[in-house]
């Protein structure tokens, strides 16, 4: 229970209760509270005041201009304004004091160019921000519903949020409960909690105080908002309401956990804070260096200077990463659409890829969420059901190939002592009534046994309902002039009633049931609830006028049922591939520690039939150091709440673990959020876990998971093929401009202070050239098979392993070749327009070579360049378009490029490949890695 405060007669009262552990007179002792009358309306107004309405506290949303001003923040996103500023202030000087209106237009299009890329990442940024989770609006949603409740010696029907504690209210079958209450009286009240617990099972709800320390889940005189009534009716008093619920101390710790960033963000973070500091030395040193050629500080002298330190400033930054990391996740939460993933945050496309652990909740995720029986016996053989949930087709098979018995007393006992239904719907199957009851059902469909075709020649005359206090339920059956009880319930019970048992097919006294315990045992030891079925031939006085009690005793026990919420068929296969990837699956339910053990065992969890289960009451007596030093070496976690789940969580993360959760339940949202990646059941899951998860399961599928972490891994792959190419070309471009700085005095009509590049050229290359092909790299298979690699060290940079020197080497080549073909151009007689559209084609190229390179971490050799058709065409539009800024009119006067003789072009489309083939020939042949 949460800690809350109660009020009444204007009085704040302030304590501690578990209200569990309290009698029902207590309680109402407590809260000041005449059960007879309920809460007078002055009570309702005075504890309306000091504790508000019945609702959830939402968290602040920022508005949508302070949302658009985050895509301004980057590192990256700084320069680039800081580009545009010194664009716009040179060509305000060039138009006014120099009378340079080619070099004014020349800069205005720089900074306009540079603004519109900077408003494109801001408006992604922007729209990324605006799919934020809506948790608190789902969970809000739960409890716009009405309720009945007694004040001033009437009941009444009012809205969930006018709801205060002290307020006594009523529910029956199919209402929600709407606040949390301790239950004064219950006639066969069954409560399905699965919101919280995650268990499908209707919960039987008494009256009777607790006495131990226990968790949610064993709280049965309690109902908490959110819950459904199953069965039955009841009467509660409200203890708790709005945020001091069960359902809001989610909500709470949903506003209260903030999301961290993904690997990719924080490796990224950390690569762009080095550029950054890069490229302000590089700017720096250029602008110092060009001042002192110039001749010392003047505005003319830093005019000329400025061209070059907006072209060095655009040229070492990848100006265009953010977009093209955008292209590239979405071209893998694509991909991971076609595997029936969802992903609603792009980062946790490459996050999957990193994953070390995978938490799941069982039930809904690794099982069907539906019970089914597995296994039964009906006095004369032993069974194995098959057949998926409440799907009533599967096979039934007897021990040693025997025929399957379908007019057993058991089968007909199973069917006709029960009150649900499994009916076709829009052509799916769905069941109503009680799970257990369901699924006996189901059992009987299977084996051709219906309700109806029992009673056609049969009267249903009497049915005596369950109640927690028998733990059995039974009807009365006429046939012809007979009648015959049929009786359900735990086993136990039914053998203290009992007299005797059919056992291998004959009557034996209920005192000889060593066979019948070692079966029931069996069952337990398999994490199989049991249900057992008897019967007992009764006279037509006795059907009508006997007392429960005088019935439900001399049974005959006919079988026995062992049901289970079966493992989804496809889960252990998954299970297995991601063990084989280094990722470690854990367990994590509200069930109960031997059936969580059981599912655990058989779906390849854990490799022992006696692994160990950490439960929820440990849990809440470890502190975090202990539970941190727990967390490696536990697979399996049972009878636990949301805050524990939390707590698992955390502390694989201070383990340096990757973690992702499952999902389905409302009480998996605040694990999903804290989780560095939530994973949310799309068909069963509620809308609360689903808002709260970065990628939905659309299929419901655990093995969908499986091919996500495959795709992610993919994903990242690219991205790091993304990166060296993208990086290889601004070293190639810085290199290029700092030869021509430092090198050139004058060649012909190409002046000492002319760049081999302008920042319009560098943009055009960023932008296009290099950028398309880029995100092309996106649509690449994986190199190897990336599902038998441990998981990537997180902290480890998106260029270890030699790339670094291989980008460094290959950028100083192309950079180097790109100033010689500028160099070679002048001293040939160019003028510096066509020097510098020489040097630029010459970029282009190479790095359209190069692109085909960087698919592979061996060598361009490796693979093969016609199986990514994405990339050809994204080469061919670059390669078109770079040749036709170079012969139009109107991108010579915009870029300062110039047209060139048909060899020349000719020339540069092939010659700048040299370094790459070089290079990496010279790498395979000698295997020399670094690069």
């Amino acid at each position: 229970m949460n800690v809350f405060k109660a009020c009444f007669q204007n009085e704040r009262i302030d304590f501690l209760t578990k209200f569990y552990q309290l009698t029902t007179s207590d309680v109402l002792d407590k809260l000041l509270v005449d059960s007879k009358r309920g809460l007078t309306n002055e009570q309702v107004l005075d504890n309306r005041k000091l504790y508000g309405t019945n609702e959830l506290t939402e968290k602040k949303e920022d508005p949508l201009w302070k949302v658009f001003l985050k895509g301004f923040k980057e590192p990256i996103v700084i320069v680039l304004l800081g580009a545009v500023l010194l664009s716009l202030l040179s060509s305000l000087y060039a138009f006014n004091f120099q009378n340079n209106s080619q070099h004014g237009k020349e800069a205005l299009y720089e900074a306009i160019a540079i603004g519109i890329l900077v408003l494109i990442n801001a408006t992604i940024v922007f729209f990324q921000e605006m799919s934020t989770k809506k948790s608190l609006d789902a969970l809000k949603e739960m409890n716009d519903r009405t309720s009945v409740v007694l004040r001033d010696f009437e009941w009444q029907t009012v809205p969930t949020a006018e709801l205060v504690v002290g307020d006594i209210i009523k529910v029956k079958m199919g209402d929600f409960v709407e606040a949390d209450v301790r239950w004064l009286e219950s006639s066969e009240l069954q409560v399905i909690e699965s919101h919280l617990t995650g268990e499908a099972d209707a919960i039987q709800k008494d009256i009777d105080a607790i006495s131990d320390d226990v968790q949610l889940t064993d709280r049965n005189n309690m109902g908490y908002s959110g819950s459904t009534v199953a069965n039955g009716q009841g009467v509660g008093i409200i203890v708790g309401i709005g945020q001091n619920t069960e359902l809001g101390n989610i909500a709470t710790m949903l506003n209260n956990t903030d999301k961290k960033p993904s690997p990719l963000q924080t490796t990224i973070k950390k690569l762009t804070g080095s550029l950054m500091k890069a490229s302000g030395a590089i700017v720096l040193m250029t602008f110092v260096i060009g001042i002192i050629k110039a001749g010392g500080f003047s505005i003319d002298s830093i005019s000329s200077v400025l061209s070059t330190s907006i072209s060095l400033a655009v040229a070492s930054i990848p100006d265009a990463m953010p977009i093209v990391l955008s292209i590239v996740l979405t071209i893998g939460a694509t991909k991971t659409a076609l595997n029936n993933g969802l992903i609603k945050s792009l980062n946790s496309v490459e996050t999957l890829g990193s994953t070390s652990y995978i938490a799941s909740d069982k039930t809904g995720t690794l099982t069907q969420n539906q019970m089914t029986v597995t296994e039964y016996y009906d006095g004369t053989n032993l069974y194995k059901v098959d057949g998926l949930g409440y799907e009533t087709t599967g096979d039934i098979k007897a021990d040693a190939n025997k025929s399957v018995i379908s007019d057993s007393a058991f089968l007909a006992g199973a069917v006709l002592c029960n009150e649900s239904a499994v009916k076709e719907v829009d052509g799916e199957m769905k069941p109503f009534g009680n799970p257990t009851e369901i699924a006996l059902n189901v059992l009987g469909q299977k084996a051709g046994v219906t309700k109806e075709g029992l009673l056609k020649d049969r009267e249903l005359t009497r049915t005596l309902p369950f109640t927690s206090a028998r733990k059995m339920m039974s009807v009365i059956v006429k046939s012809g002039s007979g009648y015959r009880l049929y009786t359900k319930g735990a086993p136990d019970v039914l053998l203290k009633n009992s007299q005797n048992i059919l056992l291998d097919g004959e009557m034996v006294s209920s005192k000889n049931a060593d066979r019948f315990n070692e079966i029931f045992d069996g069952y337990a030891k398999k994490a199989l609830r049991t249900l057992a079925v008897a019967y007992r031939d009764i006279s037509q006085k006795e059907a009508e006028t006997a007392s429960v009690e005088e019935l439900e005793q001399n049974l005959t026990i006919v079988g026995i049922a062992g049901i289970i919420d079966p493992p989804r068929p496809e889960v252990k296969q998954s299970v297995k591939t991601l063990n084989d990837a280094k990722i470690e699956v854990v367990m994590i339910t509200g069930d109960h520690a031997q059936t969580a053990r059981a599912i655990a065992y058989d779906l390849g969890i854990v490799k022992s039939r006696d692994a160990r289960v950490v439960e929820g009451t440990e849990i809440e007596n470890m502190t975090d150091d202990e539970l941190f030093k727990l967390v490696l070496e536990t697979n399996i976690y049972a009878r636990v709440t949301p805050e524990h789940k939390q707590r698992i969580i955390k502390q694989l993360q201070r383990q340096k673990q990757i973690v992702a959760m499952t999902g389905d339940g409302v009480n998996d949202a605040p694990a999903l959020k804290a989780a560095d990646i939530g994973i949310a059941m799309g068909i069963t899951g509620t809308e609360v876990t689903k808002d709260s998860a970065d990628l939905i399961l659309l299929d419901d599928k655990f093995t969908t998971i499986e091919k996500s972490v495959r795709s992610g891994r993919m994903i990242y792959a690219n991205i790091k093929n993304f990166m060296r190419h993208e990086l290889t070309t601004n070293v190639a471009e810085v290199s290029a401009l700092l030869f021509g700085l430092f090198l050139t005095t004058s060649f012909g009509q190409v002046g000492a202070g002319t760049a081999t590049l302008s920042a319009l050229m560098v943009l055009w290359v960023n932008m296009i050239s290099d950028s398309i092909p880029s995100f092309a790299l996106g649509y690449d298979v994986a190199e190897s098979d990336i599902m038998k690699e441990k998981p990537r060290d997180v902290n480890e940079s998106v260029l270890a392993n030699h790339t670094w020197s291989r980008v460094l080497i290959r950028g100083l080549v192309m950079g180097g070749m790109v100033y010689l073909a500028f160099v070679w151009a002048a001293k040939n007689g160019a003028t510096a327009q066509q020097a510098q559209t020489v040097a630029f084609l010459t970029l282009v190229f190479g790095q359209l070579w190069h692109v085909f390179d960087a698919r592979s971490s061996k060598s361009i050799f490796r693979r093969n360049p016609f199986e990514n058709k994405h990339l050809l065409a994204a080469v061919a539009f670059a390669s078109v378009s770079s040749i036709l800024v170079t012969a139009i009119p109107f991108f010579n006067m915009v870029m300062g490029t110039a047209q060139l003789p048909m060899v020349v072009y000719i020339m540069l489309v092939f010659i700048p490949a040299l370094p790459t083939l070089i290079l990496s020939g010279i790498k395979e042949i000698f295997g020399i890695k670094i690069w």
